[in-house]
């Protein structure tokens, strides 16, 4: 099934469940009031939602309406936790070759993770405000998943158990603003403001074969003011699953029901993919030519972020979204 959640009923939303096509929706306010609501009761709410999805399908949903996905919000407006991590080596490889430094081992064994920003999400066509290009804006093109509650100290082969939800996310970055944060030694803050999640997230069922060994095995395409920017294989290059995601950020403490987890920015091997941020193609540039000529976005700037499956419809909806200039209250 799939599930999103609309613009309206306060911060965190009203869940509505979405038809397949995406073209369709049912309030499902009789099950959960919220999506946050839902994942905390999963397992009396899932039941009851995938038969409200049964009925959406074939026209017997009660009060089922056309959907435009400018009324949607975040399917999570906020939740409780987003820990990102940066599962897709070749990426992290390549910026270190572009300084001339070399991976650590442990990169290979041990996931890199942050605590990413949660308390609010832009809806997947809402403009992205941010007060300066001089911030050196950027895109980050990813898989997430959503879980129940996590114990603390899950292996990897429970943890992929408590997936519930997949979607996708358009991490934003502001890259100019990263060196001096990082050189703090104490992680991001500014240099991370909110990201933009897709119009639906959907049970892994709906992903059928490509779902598998908690990745998702297919392309995840990335367009720039309408031109192609990349489609790198998500199932492919990716160091760790979502399951081995999941047990290290919850080594030491539970995950509460309604956490995201990113799979960090997709990137393959194979250059000829092309790339799902900004930073990866000007690191490609620099490997190349000696320096990085693609700019970071400006303001008027088009995003599109979508994930097809093989037959060429869109699973999760578009990210659609335009960088705008923040001129405060």
């Amino acid at each position: 099934m799939k599930l999103g959640s609309l613009k309206e009923g306060g911060r965190d939303g009203t869940l509505v469940v979405v038809s397949r096509d995406l073209s369709r929706a049912a309030r499902a306010t009789g099950i959960a009031a919220t999506l946050q609501a839902a994942l905390e009761d999963w397992d009396r709410a899932a039941p009851r939602l995938n038969a409200l999805a049964e009925e959406l399908e074939v026209d017997r949903a009660v009060g089922a309406f056309a959907l435009d996905p400018a009324v949607l919000a975040a399917p999570l407006p906020r939740a409780y936790e987003f820990v990102d991590g940066s599962a897709y080596l070749p990426h992290v490889e390549r910026v270190r070759r572009a300084r001339g430094a070399e991976v650590p081992k442990s990169f290979y064994t041990d996931p890199l993770m942050y605590q990413a920003t949660s308390a609010g999400f832009h809806g997947p066509c809402d403009d992205i405000p941010v007060v300066s290009e001089d911030y050196g804006i950027d895109l980050e093109a990813e898989v997430v998943v959503i879980t129940d509650d996590v114990p603390m100290a899950v292996a990897p082969e429970a943890a992929a158990g408590h997936i519930q939800l997949v979607g996708l996310v358009n991490d934003v970055s502001l890259r100019h603003l990263i060196p001096d944060e990082l050189a703090k030694g104490f992680g991001f803050l500014q240099s991370k403001p909110r990201s933009a999640l897709s119009p639906v997230f959907v049970t892994p069922d709906e992903l059928g074969a490509a779902w598998r060994d908690s990745k998702v095995h297919l392309p995840l395409v990335t367009h720039i003011n309408g031109e192609w920017f990349g489609a790198p294989e998500a199932g492919v290059d990716m160091q760790f699953s979502f399951a081995e995601l999941i047990a290290h950020a919850a080594r030491t403490r539970p995950l509460s029901a309604g956490t995201i987890v990113g799979s960090g920015t997709i990137a393959n091997h194979d250059e000829g993919k092309g790339a799902s941020c900004l930073a990866e193609r000007r690191t490609l540039e620099v490997l190349r030519d000696g320096k990085a000529t693609t700019p970071f976005l400006h303001f008027g700037d088009r995003i599109r972020i979508e994930m097809l499956d093989r037959a060429g419809r869109s699973i999760f909806g578009a990210i659609d979204q335009r960088i705008a200039r923040y001129v405060g209250r």
